[in-house]
C-alpha cells in the first residue's frame, strides 16, 4: 500500500459536478480564494469543475475515501496535517464562521441539503476498501481483462471440480466482517504441508465456497478441529479409506446463520451447511495442500467430501446436546469433526419399543468397516425425531442406549477371525478371548437431526480410531 501524501493545510472542499449544492455554491469558492483563504477543491467526476480554479482530479475518489465523504459539497479545515473540522452540505452562516469571512456568498441562499458522495455508490466504498486495506496480505492475482474468474480458478487448481466465488479483495472484506480475530492471526498449521492458515486464508477459502460472513466463525472452529492432533487429518487424507470430516454444529450459532438441523439435513439445499463444509474442504486442499490424487489417496471417497456439515436439532432431542455431552457448557456454540463416511440409513418403521429398535441400530451397526472387523472404528449415529420419540418417551438415556448396543454387539471372539464363518476378512487369530463388542466404549457417538415425518435414522461410519487413527473433537466457535 502507498503511503498516503500529508494533507495540505488550510481549507479542502470535496465538490461533484453532477450535484446541483456544488453547482450552486462555485462562486463561493472563488470568493475564498480571491479573500486569500488557502483552499484546495477536490472533484469527484470532473477534473475541470468548478471553473476558474485550480481543481485536484479525484475521480479515483482515494481522497473522498481517505477523508469519509459522505455528502458534497463538504468542506474541511486542516491544521497540522490533520482534519480538525468539518461543515457538510451549504449552510452559509457555518461555512462563514469555519473561514472567518463574514461577508461569505451574499447572493446564495441560506441553506441547502447537498448530494450523497460518490463513495456511497453501489460497490464503490468496497472497491475502495480493498484497495486501501492494509490488513489484507493474502498475494493478490492479478487476471487479464478476457480472463474468467470463475475459469481461472480452476485453471489455478483452486476448487473441488465445482465452480467456485472468485475471492476479489472486495469480498474478502467484507467476509472478514464475519469475525472480531485480527486477519493475520494464525488459527492453525494445516496438514500435509503445515502452511500457516490466517483468519485472512480461511475467509479467502469461505469466499470460494460461497459462505456468507456470518458463517466464518464456524469455519474457524472446525478448521481449529480437524487440525488438532487427535483428529488427524494428515491421516484421514493419506488413508486409501473412504473418509472426510464431518462438521457437526451445536449452540446458538445454529439458529443465528442458519443452519439446517430438520428436513434434509444430512442433504442438499441449505447455504450454511452447504458453504461451511466446503469452505473446510477447501481450505485443507488450498492451505494445507491435500488433493485428490496426491497425499489424498481415497480409493473411492465419498460425496461428503465435497461437503459433510449438518446442526444437532436439540431443541426436539430426547438428550444433551453433543457438545455439552463431550464437555462443554450450555448455552456455548460448538463444532464437532468426525472422521466420516456417507451415511447409511436404517429402516425401522415398526419399533415402538427402545429395546427393539436398540436391536435394529445393533443390527446395522454391525457391517460399519465389515461386520467381522471390531473395536478400531467407530460411528455417529443420527437419530430422527421419529426415532427420538421412542427413546425419550421410555426414558433412556445416551448411555442407556450406548450400553444396550455394546451388549446387543457382543459376540465370541472366535466367529470374528480370519476365516471364521467361510471369509477371510477379519480379526487376527488371538486378538482377544471370549467376547469382544463391536465398538469401544467411546467410540459410538449420538446425533439428533432430521425431518419430523419418517421412522429412518443414519450412520455415519467412521475410520480408525485411536492414536494411528482419527478421534473427534469438539471446538468452541469464538466469535
Amino acid at each position: 500500500m502507498r503511503s498516503a501524501a500529508p494533507l495540505p493545510e488550510g481549507f479542502i472542499a470535496v465538490v461533484k459536478q453532477d450535484c446541483p449544492t456544488c453547482r450552486l455554491v462555485a462562486p463561493a469558492f472563488i470568493e475564498l480564494v480571491a479573500a486569500g483563504v488557502p483552499l484546495t477543491v477536490f472533484s469527484q467526476d470532473d477534473a475541470l469543475f468548478p471553473p476558474g480554479l485550480p481543481v485536484a482530479d479525484d475521480t479515483s475518489l482515494e481522497m473522498s475515501f481517505r477523508l469519509g465523504i459522505e455528502v458534497v459539497p463538504t468542506l474541511l479545515r486542516v491544521a497540522g496535517g490533520e482534519v480538525v473540522a468539518r461543515t457538510e452540505g451549504w449552510r452559509r452562516e457555518e461555512w462563514r464562521r469555519l473561514t472567518a469571512v463574514p461577508a461569505l456568498a451574499q447572493a446564495l441562499p441560506e441553506y441547502r441539503p447537498g448530494c450523497g458522495s460518490r463513495t456511497l455508490d453501489p460497490g464503490i466504498e468496497e472497491r475502495l476498501a480493498a484497495g486501501a486495506a492494509a490488513e489484507l496480505r493474502a498475494r493478490r492475482i492479478v487476471l487479464g481483462d478476457r480472463e474468467d474468474g470463475i475459469d481461472a480458478c480452476f485453471e489455478r487448481g483452486w476448487t473441488d471440480g465445482l465452480p467456485v466465488v472468485p475471492p476479489t479483495p472486495e469480498r474478502v472484506l467484507r467476509m472478514l466482517q464475519g469475525t472480531r480475530r485480527k486477519p493475520e492471526e494464525v488459527i492453525a498449521r494445516v496438514p500435509p504441508d503445515f502452511a500457516p492458515c490466517t483468519v485472512e486464508k480461511a475467509a479467502i477459502n469461505a469466499v470460494l465456497a460461497g459462505c456468507r460472513p456470518e458463517y466464518l466463525p464456524v469455519v474457524l472452529a472446525a478448521v481449529e478441529a480437524v487440525c488438532r492432533d487427535e483428529f488427524n487429518i494428515h491421516g484421514v487424507l493419506a488413508t486409501t479409506y473412504f473418509v472426510g470430516p464431518v462438521v457437526i454444529v451445536n449452540g446458538p450459532i445454529v439458529r443465528a446463520i442458519g443452519l439446517n438441523s430438520g428436513v434434509n439435513a444430512l442433504g442438499q439445499g441449505n447455504r450454511a451447511n452447504a458453504t461451511i463444509g466446503r469452505a473446510l474442504q477447501l481450505v485443507i486442499r488450498n492451505v494445507g495442500g491435500g488433493r485428490p490424487g496426491e497425499i489424498d489417496r481415497a480409493t473411492l471417497g465419498n460425496p461428503g467430501k465435497y461437503t459433510f456439515c449438518f446442526a444437532e436439532d436439540e431443541e426436539r432431542s430426547p438428550w444433551e446436546p453433543l457438545h455439552v455431552e463431550r464437555g462443554l457448557p450450555r448455552g456455548s456454540s460448538a463444532v464437532t469433526v468426525f472422521a466420516g463416511e456417507g451415511p447409511r440409513a436404517v429402516f425401522d418403521q415398526l419399533s415402538r419399543s427402545p429395546e427393539s429398535l436398540a436391536r435394529s441400530y445393533a443390527w446395522c451397526l454391525r457391517s460399519v468397516a465389515h461386520p467381522k472387523l471390531v473395536r478400531d472404528y467407530d460411528a455417529v449415529v443420527v437419530v430422527s425425531p421419529e426415532h427420538g420419540r421412542v427413546f425419550r418417551e421410555a426414558g433412556w438415556s445416551k448411555a442407556r442406549l450406548r450400553g444396550e448396543i455394546a451388549e446387543l454387539l457382543s459376540v465370541p471372539s472366535t466367529e470374528l477371525v480370519r476365516g471364521a464363518a467361510g471369509c477371510a476378512e477379519g480379526m487376527p487369530a488371538g486378538f482377544a478371548a471370549g467376547t469382544v463388542t463391536k465398538f469401544q466404549p467411546d467410540g459410538l457417538l449420538f446425533a439428533h437431526a432430521g425431518g419430523t415425518a419418517g421412522l429412518f435414522s443414519a450412520i455415519i461410519g467412521g475410520w480408525k480410531n485411536g492414536p494411528a487413527g482419527s478421534q473427534p473433537v469438539t471446538t468452541e466457535v469464538r466469535p
